[in-house]
């Protein structure tokens, strides 16, 4: 495994440990050492490469100390020889026929973007600590934060009260979406400088898929130290960037080195470098699936694809099935270029200025944020089955409840009326909240029903239309029913957010 940083980027060293010392911004966090000696166990399965013997401590094997419960070895899913031969040739064309390792994909992750931006538009700001994100006179939370604060601690999604006691010194900047959005645009542009296959993935990620092109370049670290030498020419920006056989270890590769880091994985290091890192390190693993796993003792990457895949599936179903291959390095997921990948949900939430248990105030905002599903359920053609309502509460609990309707809709007050109903039965009357959101899911293309049996749909779709077109031409508040425009509007503040909607990514110029 290559690493590379902004310190010394025309050296490259190789990790001959079984595993670099991951972290997140720059933090570490060292695999667990609970495989004893004399355990008996063998740490890595016939077939697979090991470690130079020299570097090779049974001890700190990372999968510990637990066997698969059914002593199978893992998959050989790998070769051991060199898997790319100057990249690409020579790797094994497949991985239990789901995924290549010929495939060369990069993510670019642009490093406390938000905060860069800002000092980049006001050179007063460089080399101090920034805090991006809502209006610093109402309750919000930390969007962004320049690598100045983070060094003392702030991290995203703080409130603005937790950062400042930790840093009283730092400089709050009231975000602008248009602005960062405007800067995306400029990076889309730079990526397809280096190839045609870029996915956005949110406002300051981004996927490349290298492999049609790599053969013009003098391996992967030369495009990768080339594509951070053209954004910081063009737009005095950095980044890091992670190169991989697909986009798990490209994402996970990219967090490893921060900031304005460069990390390659070759196939042939996979399960080396994977195995040691903690379990949740797996994109798609959160909080509470940690919690299930390290229940069944699997603490860390190795030992989940040491696990007996048959358990897993048993257990967590097809998800099961996904999470070990994930383990063995398995993501056939493809770059979406075109962002075509199929929808399973669309949703919105919102942070409110103070917590509120007036049922008027809730009930609204459920109306406010359904309509936004709704306007994008239209826009893509989709219709939802199932509605879920989503709240937190001033204890930073959240719950969340779904119901499957009798028909999918597309209407935003059909999905408030059911968002409304789920908060009334499931949460007491006069319960304080401080997030509420709505979500769609089990969407389902077009109609399902037969308009013309019914002439009060037509009459209703022809009214939806109408409004979306006006406001696709004039704005999103041209035009609106009435009950939104109450009191409770004035509590709205201006979206700052990394992910994207399709509408955002349009305007943005990058699908």
């Amino acid at each position: 495994m290559i690493f590379h940083n902004h310190k010394n980027s025309s050296q490259a060293s190789t990790s001959d440990s079984p595993a670099p010392e991951p972290g997140r911004d720059g933090g570490g966090q060292a695999a667990p050492k609970s495989l004893g000696k004399g355990s008996g166990e063998e740490p890595f399965s016939k077939g697979l490469p090991r470690p130079p013997e020299a570097a090779f401590d049974p001890a700190a094997a990372p999968w510990g100390s637990a066997p698969a419960p059914t002593g199978k070895e893992a998959p050989r899913h790998l070769k051991t020889g060199a898997g790319w031969g100057g990249w690409a040739r020579g790797a094994p064309q497949s991985l239990n026929g789901k995924d290549r390792h010929d495939r060369v994909i990069a993510l670019v992750d642009m490093n406390a973007f938000f905060a860069q931006v800002e000092q980049r538009c006001n050179p007063a700001l460089r080399g101090k600590p920034v805090l991006v994100g809502g209006n610093p006179t109402t309750r919000t939370i930390v969007t962004a934060a320049s690598y100045e604060a983070k060094a003392r601690g702030v991290k995203t999604a703080m409130s603005y009260h937790e950062a400042l006691r930790l840093v009283p010194d730092a400089i709050i900047v009231e975000g602008s979406q248009e602005k960062y959005l405007s800067y995306c645009n400029r990076l889309g542009k730079i990526f397809r400088e280096f190839t045609d296959l870029v996915e956005m993935f949110s406002i300051d990620e981004a996927f490349m898929d290298l492999t049609p092109v790599l053969r013009l370049w003098d391996g992967p670290e030369a495009i990768g130290r080339a594509i951070k030498r053209r954004v910081k020419e063009e737009l005095d920006l950095t980044c890091s960037v992670g190169i991989g056989p697909n986009r798990l270890v490209a994402k996970m590769a990219s967090d490893w080195k921060k900031p304005d880091g460069l990390v390659v994985v070759r196939p042939e290091e996979l399960p080396h470098v994977l195995w040691p890192h903690p379990v949740d390190e797996i994109v798609g693993v959160g909080r509470r699936m940690k919690a299930h796993l390290n229940a069944l003792g699997i603490t860390t990457i190795g030992r989940l694809a040491r696990y007996d895949v048959e358990i897993l599936k048993r257990r967590f179903g097809m998800y099961g099935q996904w999470m070990h291959e994930r383990a063995h390095g398995i993501d056939p997921t493809p770059v979406d270029a075109q962002g075509d990948a199929p929808v399973r949900s669309m949703g919105h939430s919102y942070t409110l200025p103070r917590n509120t248990s007036d049922p008027e105030t809730i009930r609204w905002f459920y109306l406010w944020l359904s309509d936004k599903v709704a306007r994008r359920l239209r826009a893509d053609d989709y219709r939802a089955r199932t509605i879920s309502m989503i709240a937190r509460f001033p204890d930073m609990h959240t719950i969340s409840h779904s119901i499957t309707l009798p028909e999918p809709t597309w209407s935003g007050h059909e999905i408030a009326a059911a968002a409304w109903d789920l908060f009334r039965k499931h949460i007491p009357i006069r319960t304080e909240v401080r997030l509420l959101g709505v979500a769609s899911s089990a969407l389902v293309r077009g109609r399902t029903y037969q308009l013309c049996l019914d002439q009060d749909l037509v009459r209703a779709e022809c009214l939806l239309n109408a409004v979306d077109a006006i406001k696709d031409k004039y704005g999103a508040d041209a035009i609106t029913c009435a009950t939104l425009l109450g009191g409770q509007r004035s509590l709205l503040r201006p979206k700052i957010g990394f992910f994207l909607t399709r509408p955002e990514k349009k305007k943005a110029g990058v699908i």
